[in-house]
Order: structure tokens, then C-alpha cells, then sequence
């Protein structure tokens, strides 16, 4: 004969349904409304956990191979425009003086963005190629500073 589960209780205790116990459900029924009138979400202790996604992890390398060739095909700018125009604006009133209050158009700003990201790009390639050269991967200032030299800088 099959027995029946006792749900975790002692089968000896008997359960007992008091006024408290059927009350119970329908008060976290109105804690629940009264946090999500304050747009605070809290876990009760009856609620399910919630569910972590497992992230998967790549090779060493793998991320960064995909983002060479993501970035390498596009064309659209790298820096973020707005840092890149406040650098500008900083360096350029620091130069000339604060005095003069330089207006500058967007166009212009967006040209001297696009030459600074080519020269670091060329910068960078022959900074690559120099690691290559002293059979590294990794770039170092060391490289930086001689393909600088190397070009008359």
C-alpha cells in the first residue's frame, strides 16, 4: 500500500488551521500591493528565486579577435563626440587664452575628430608592427615611442 506524504510535518503531530494561519497568505497579499505602490520590489520568503542566466565564457583571445574585425569594418567614429569636443574646446582655450571665447562649428570639430582617429589608427598599426618585429603580441610604450621617432615625431 502506497503512503501518503506528510509534506515534511511529523505524521504523530496533527495540523491545525487557526484564524492566524489562514490569514497569512492574504496579508503578503497586501504586502505585495504596498510595495509595488512604492515601486520597491522585495522577495518574500514564499517566492521563487530568481533564475541567473549561465554567461558563457570564450577562449582567451576569442572577444578580442571578434572585436579587430568588427572594428575593422566599420567606418564610423570610436570616440564619443561630445568628450572629444570638450577636450578640444579645453586645449584650444588653454592655447589661445580663455579670454577670446572661441565658437567652434560642429563640422569642424567633427574634422579634426576624424584626423586624430586617423593618425592614432596609422599610429597604432606601426606600433603593432613593431611588437610583431620583437616577436611580441602585446604593444608597448617602448613601441609607441619608436615608430613616433621613426616618423620625425
Amino acid at each position: 500500500m502506497a503512503r501518503l506524504s506528510t509534506g515534511g510535518r511529523n505524521k504523530s503531530s496533527p495540523s491545525r488551521v487557526t484564524a492566524s494561519s489562514k490569514n497569512k497568505k492574504s496579508d503578503r497579499a497586501i504586502q505585495h500591493d504596498n510595495t509595488q505602490s512604492t515601486g520597491l520590489a522585495r522577495n518574500q520568503p514564499g517566492d521563487p528565486l530568481p533564475i541567473k542566466k549561465n554567461h558563457r565564457r570564450y577562449k582567451p583571445g576569442t572577444v578580442s579577435l571578434r572585436e579587430i574585425r568588427k572594428y575593422q569594418k566599420s567606418t564610423d567614429l570610436l570616440l564619443r563626440k561630445l568628450p572629444f569636443a570638450r577636450l578640444v574646446r579645453e586645449i584650444a582655450a588653454e592655447s589661445i587664452g580663455f579670454d577670446y571665447g572661441l565658437r567652434w562649428q560642429s563640422v569642424a570639430v567633427l574634422a579634426l575628430q576624424e584626423a586624430c582617429e586617423a593618425f592614432l589608427v596609422n599610429l597604432f598599426e606601426d606600433t603593432n608592427l613593431l611588437a610583431l618585429h620583437a616577436k611580441r603580441v602585446t604593444i608597448m610604450q617602448k613601441d609607441i615611442q619608436l615608430a613616433r621617432r621613426i616618423r620625425g615625431q
